[in-house]
Parts: structure tokens; sequence; C-alpha cells
């Protein structure tokens, strides 16, 4: 979560591509993930999204949250990223990602290839400021936020 967005990266591959191509890519993006064997290089905010694209459109919100947060407690372990004031898992940030993707996937027509899905939903989620459109910084940094929900102070959640 502490990675710029500008492109998705491969699963196997230290080469970087911007846009999937092929459902089997973010597929093999979403299994990279729950094998824990993508780099810390590679987990850039852009596959963060992805995968939460994945999780949502076949699980829905509330199952796409609890298997982000399990996966991305399992991935820190295995890249021995500590919870720290300033590293580490976030809850906050992932509900609310997760909140974002779900509200972008409602808007978005379903006839799309997948593909094309994730692509426009990465890019509707590429600022990665916009967390802070509904949190104060010192709210959404707090220790509180990130290892437990809390709701926005600066406006809330729209459906």
């Amino acid at each position: 979560e502490e990675h710029a967005m500008s492109e998705v990266t491969g699963p196997t591959s230290a080469t970087r591509v911007s846009r999937f191509s092929s459902a089997d890519e973010v597929r093999a993006l979403v299994d990279a993930f729950e094998a824990c064997t993508l780099t810390h290089a590679e987990w850039t905010h852009a596959a963060h999204v992805s995968v939460a694209v994945w999780y949502v459109l076949w699980y829905g919100d509330a199952e796409a949250t609890d298997r982000m947060r399990a996966g991305l407690h399992k991935l820190n372990a295995a890249h021995r990223v500590p919870v720290t004031p300033t590293r580490g898992y976030h809850e906050t940030i992932t509900r609310f990602y997760v909140w974002l993707v779900a509200r972008e996937l409602r808007a978005k027509p379903i006839d799309a290839p997948l593909a094309e899905i994730a692509n426009a939903v990465v890019d509707a989620c590429e600022d990665r400021n916009i967390p802070l459109r509904y949190y104060s910084r010192d709210r959404l940094m707090s220790w509180e936020a990130r290892t437990s929900w809390i709701e926005p102070d600066l406006r809330p959640l729209d459906m």
C-alpha cells in the first residue's frame, strides 16, 4: 500500500504492463497474490485495485473485503512487512478501496470484457489521494484507522 500507482505488473515477470489484455492476466495476478509470489515491487497500487476488482466481481463486497484483508496480511508476512504507524496493513484504506472499487463497478457496463472492466476501474482509482476527499490526513493516517475501520470525517461514503 506504499507504491505509486502507474501501472500493473505481471505476476511472473519484471516486465511492467500498463493494461490487462485478457481475463487470464487478471486471474494470474490474483493467483500470484494468493500464492504470495508477487515481489514487493510488483505489488503496486494498480495491482491492489485489480485484485479488489476480481474479488468484488466474483465474491461481492463483504467477502472481497475479507479476502483482501487476509491476502494482504499473508503477503505482508511473506515480505516481512511489519505493521507500524507508517507501514504495513491499513484496515481503513483497504475497506475504503473495496468500497470505491465496488462503486466504480456499479457505474460500469457489465457487458465489457473483464480486462477492459479491470483497466477502467484501475484508471478511475489511479489518484492515490482519493481517500483524502473523504478523510482528513490526520484521521486517515492515525493508528486507529490503520488497525480498525473508521468512518470518514470530511464526507460520507456515498453509494
